[in-house]
This record gives structure tokens, C-alpha cells and sequence, in this order.
């Protein structure tokens, strides 16, 4: 059972760093799914917990509703944003559209400067695998995708995607979970057949790999959605 939210007490946090640290332990529970869509966040508890006055607690709530996160709610307060699950489909259509957008533009327009920090994000999220850690993973694959789509030299796209995949995280959580967070080699790999097309300005296979990617993403995780645990459990 996950504890309560007001049930951890807090070390007493530093003077002038509250409020971000309180946001950055609320996103890591939220993206985690240890802190449920619907929840509630109450500030009084959240004071108690982290050991700060609700200013802190307050302005933290208001990053993470500019994220997406939370919502806050007539006469209810501050609730954990909903996942709006039935709308994965135009999710994956948005996500598909400009991802291979930008992945093309980089094939295209990609300069050394963005080749390098493209490869060394990728190395970041190639380090994240092996130790199962799922919001690292999360993270550092944003990064990852967001070089790619800077060096697409579009930022009317860039913010578009980088939309797309802040409001994704907490899917992204769940399809890691459908690999019980032990991805497969061929997944990191995908990575890297894209930086390769990107290197070798090949717009066209790079535009393959992008769909290929969204794709898989879509398959598994709507796989993930339709398992049922019970149905081959007899009933006396």
C-alpha cells in the first residue's frame, strides 16, 4: 500500500529553497503514480509534511498546475491533474505529426553542435536503463527528443513538442511499467538508428523512424490498457 500523502514527515527544508524542492518531490510522486489522478493535495497537510509554511507549499502547486499536473478545483482545492486516457488516440496522431516533423527538419538542418548534444543525451537516457529508473527515463528521453527537435530550428514546433511530451510523462510512465521498467535492448536502440539517420541527413528514413517510434510506443501501450489479471483465474 502507498503511504498517504501527509503520512511521510519531511526533513525541514532550507530557507528560500521550499518551494521548488516541495514541487520537484510533488512531480517525482505524480509522474511515479504514487500520488493518484483525482487526489488531493491539501496545503495544510503538505505544510506539516515538508515542515514549511503553505507559501512555499502554494507557489509549489502553482509550477506544477503551469505543468499540467495538478488542477485546482471550485470548493474542492488542488486535486492531481486527470490522464484523459481516452484521448491517447489524438495524443499518439499530435505526437506522431511533429515528432517526424522535427525529426525530419534535424536530418536536414542538424549542425555538428546539435549531432553532439543529441549523442550525449542519448547516453544520458542509455545510463537510466540499466538501473530501472523509470522518471530518469522519463526525463532524460524528453531531453533527448527535445535535442533533436532544437535542431530542427523551427520553435513554433519545438514548443509544440515539447507540450506534447510534458502532458505525456505520466503515459510514458505507464508504458515503461508495461516492460516492468527492464526495457529491451532494441528500445535504447531505436535512439540510435535515429541519430545515425540525423547524421547522415537522410530526411527520409529519419521521417521512418520517428512514425516507427510513436508506433511502438501506441501498440504497447494500449496492449499495457487491455491486460485483464482475472480471466483465466477459476472460480469455485
Amino acid at each position: 500500500m502507498r503511504p498517504r500523502i501527509d503520512a511521510v514527515a519531511e526533513t525541514p527544508l532550507r530557507r528560500g529553497f521550499g518551494a521548488l524542492t516541495i514541487r520537484d518531490r510533488l512531480r517525482d510522486e505524480i509522474l511515479s503514480l504514487q500520488l493518484r489522478p483525482g487526489q488531493l493535495l491539501d496545503e495544510v497537510r503538505l505544510a506539516e509534511r515538508f515542515a514549511a509554511s503553505r507559501s512555499p507549499v502554494r507557489e509549489a502547486l502553482v509550477h506544477l498546475q503551469a505543468e499540467g499536473l495538478v488542477d485546482t478545483l471550485p470548493n474542492k482545492g488542488t486535486v492531481v491533474a486527470g490522464m484523459n486516457i481516452e484521448e491517447f488516440p489524438q495524443y499518439i496522431d499530435a505526437l506522431d505529426l511533429v515528432q517526424r516533423a522535427v525529426t525530419r527538419l534535424a536530418a536536414e538542418l542538424r549542425t555538428d553542435v546539435d549531432l553532439e548534444r543529441i549523442r550525449q543525451e542519448q547516453e544520458r537516457f542509455r545510463a537510466t536503463v540499466p538501473a530501472r529508473d523509470a522518471l530518469g527515463m522519463i526525463q532524460t528521453n524528453m531531453d533527448f527528443h527535445l535535442a533533436i527537435s532544437e535542431a530542427s530550428r523551427n520553435p513554433y514546433l519545438h514548443d509544440a513538442y515539447r507540450r506534447l511530451l510534458v502532458g505525456g510523462r505520466r503515459m510514458l510512465r505507464l508504458y515503461y511499467q508495461s516492460y516492468d521498467d527492464d526495457l529491451p535492448p532494441e528500445l535504447p536502440a531505436s535512439h540510435d538508428r535515429i541519430i545515425e539517420a540525423i547524421e547522415r541527413r537522410d530526411v527520409e528514413w529519419a521521417d521512418r523512424l520517428a512514425r516507427e517510434h510513436a508506433e511502438e510506443v501506441h501498440g504497447r501501450f494500449i496492449h499495457f490498457m487491455a491486460q485483464r489479471r482475472t480471466r483465466d483465474i477459476p472460480i469455485a
